[in-house]
């Protein structure tokens, strides 16, 4: 999937960890406001850590989300996820 390990998807992807809290939020803010997303799970999945280390300057820091216009969302808050999602 060209959508994957890339600074320039062309849908929001969210990179998570299966038991991240965080990472749960962000789901459930994307379904109450139906925003479409791409979930890739870092656990078994080599190139996945790779590409948020590389991201993250060497951190395995979950949620990263990388959004269509090249922005880069880590561990975002929901007044964050707010700004960017409902408030353009």
């Amino acid at each position: 999937m060209t959508d994957l390990y890339t600074l320039t998807p062309s849908r929001i992807v969210m990179y998570v960890t299966e038991y991240c809290a965080d990472c749960m939020r962000v789901k459930q803010f994307f379904e109450v406001n139906s925003i479409p997303y791409i979930r890739v799970g870092l656990e078994g999945d080599e190139e996945a850590i790779e590409f948020v280390m590389q991201v993250n300057n060497g951190y395995r820091s979950v949620p990263t989300i990388i959004f269509p216009d090249g922005t880069i969302l880590v561990e975002p808050n929901r007044e964050e996820l707010k700004s960017k999602l409902l408030n353009p």
